[in-house]
């Protein structure tokens, strides 16, 4: 299995949500987990992932499925794979055991190492990075997914689930994952 992730916020809450799928052109998820954050951390410049990190850590403690495959809307890697984004922050958090495909809407200058892929007849690329897998394969996975549009099918549904307040399974906060159990990957 693998899985797109999304996070939304409201003030200090966020809803993390997931679509977990087992091939990449799959069009329907074999299953959604939407969850509840209390108090996220606030937005600091440079340092996204302390923000966003503890929420799918959270989330991917809900999934009872083991994950070969993370995709997440934002970088793996800046400034030419040596400062870590979100992505790679993830990969570490998982113990390297979990492959992470970044996928940001807008170029980053300095994130050289990205992999532009183009999609749905779309002029602006979407810019694809990596860990625990190549960044080529992971761009590839990527603009193999399926949906016509820019954004793959099933980024665009996990980043709708994260925006619908009213579907939540359950709140947590981030103090109670800040470790996800080996078995949940």
């Amino acid at each position: 299995m693998m899985a797109c992730l999304d996070v939304a916020y409201h003030g200090l809450e966020a809803n993390a949500a997931a679509v977990l799928f087992r091939s990449w052109g799959d069009g329907f998820g074999k299953r959604e987990i939407v969850t509840k954050v209390a108090s996220a951390a606030e937005y600091l410049p440079g340092q996204f992932y302390r923000r966003e990190l503890p929420c799918l850590l959270a989330l991917l403690a809900l999934a009872e499925e083991p994950l070969e495959a993370l995709i997440v809307d934002g970088y793996v890697w800046l400034e030419n794979g040596n400062l870590p984004g979100l992505g790679a922050h993830l990969y570490e958090a998982l113990g390297r055991s979990t492959a992470v495909i970044g996928v940001a809407k807008s170029r980053f200058a300095g994130a050289d190492g990205a992999v532009p892929v183009l999609r749905g007849g779309s002029n602006r690329p979407l810019q694809i990075t990596a860990a625990g897998m190549d960044v080529r394969v992971a761009a590839h996975h990527i603009e193999t997914m399926h949906g016509k549009h820019r954004i793959p099918t099933l980024l665009k549904r996990a980043d709708q689930l994260s925006r619908s307040w009213a579907d939540i399974v359950e709140a947590v906060s981030p103090a109670e994952c800040s470790q996800v159990p080996r078995g949940k990957r």
